[in-house]
């Protein structure tokens, strides 16, 4: 629907035309937030910006935070999509209590998240000792990022490929299943491509919940910086001059990805 089709359509409902735009206020909100720090950093203070573009430190830091979250997502994805599939398809007992932790990482605070990943992979630990043997090192290590951010980050694929899952009718399964197909070719060629679409969305928003990740990361591993951690370091030093410029080649990098998935997500598979 175009715009004019769509204010119409709002001009006719009274309510709908109330809420339309007491609902553009946080919209308002968020765009002006962002406005101001673009505006102040791309046309104000452009000489500091085109510094920060050329600084190897900042742009290690920002790829470091991308591939990491893209690891993150990977193991998530690897974990996550037959735990959807089966928490979409069947009820057993204690169901409810797997859900609940699938999203207590979205309600605790993720510095305490933080405390307990330290707490079980530090090198002292007996799991983090265990990988320390195999040469897996978590504790200020580039694996101990990439730990933080799928703790906070799986609950939103596997609520999202639960959800997709869910709306395809199992007996599409079922009919595969009598013309001879086996349980797992009927999954991967039918169940899997009807729900790609929230598979994909769920990977989109785990993969951008772990590149804004920060109180989680810098408890376990302060070092390598990533992104989040090298931007309060710049502003603990340097103020607003040094940290501000980075947040915005980090918005601006992370909104063309951002958009580039989705455009991925909206294709029709």
């Amino acid at each position: 629907m175009n715009f004019s089709g769509f204010f119409c359509s709002v001009r006719k409902n009274p309510l709908s035309f109330f809420f339309f735009f007491v609902g553009l206020g946080i919209i308002l909100f968020v765009a002006g937030t962002l406005f101001n720090l673009l505006f102040k950093t791309l046309f104000l203070n452009t000489d500091n910006f085109y510094k920060v573009m050329q600084d190897e430190t900042v742009l290690r830091s920002i790829w470091l935070t991308m591939y990491t979250s893209f690891l993150a997502t990977i193991i998530a994805m690897i974990f996550g999509i037959p735990l959807a599939y089966v928490l979409a398809r069947h009820d057993f007992p204690f169901k409810q209590v797997i859900e609940s932790f699938i999203d207590i990482p979205i309600i605790i605070p993720h510095t305490v998240a933080g405390i307990a990943l330290f707490s079980l992979l530090m090198k002292r630990g007996a799991i983090g000792g265990f990988f320390e043997s195999i040469g897996i090192v978590f504790q200020d290590s580039m694996w101990g990022v990439v730990a933080a951010m799928l703790f906070v980050s799986y609950p939103f694929f596997v609520n999202a490929a639960k959800d997709g899952f869910a709306s395809v009718n199992p007996n599409y399964e079922n009919v595969a299943r009598t013309l001879g197909a086996s349980q797992t070719h009927a999954f991967l060629h039918i169940t899997l491509p009807l729900s790609l679409r929230h598979v994909i969305s769920g990977a989109i928003m785990s993969w951008a919940r772990g590149v804004s990740e920060f109180g989680a990361v810098v408890v376990i591993a302060y070092y390598p910086m990533i992104a989040s951690t090298l931007i309060l370091y710049r502003f603990n030093t340097g103020g607003l001059s040094e940290s501000q410029p980075i947040a915005v080649l980090l918005i601006i990098m992370c909104f063309i990805t951002f958009m580039a998935l989705r455009l991925v997500s909206k294709k029709k598979w």
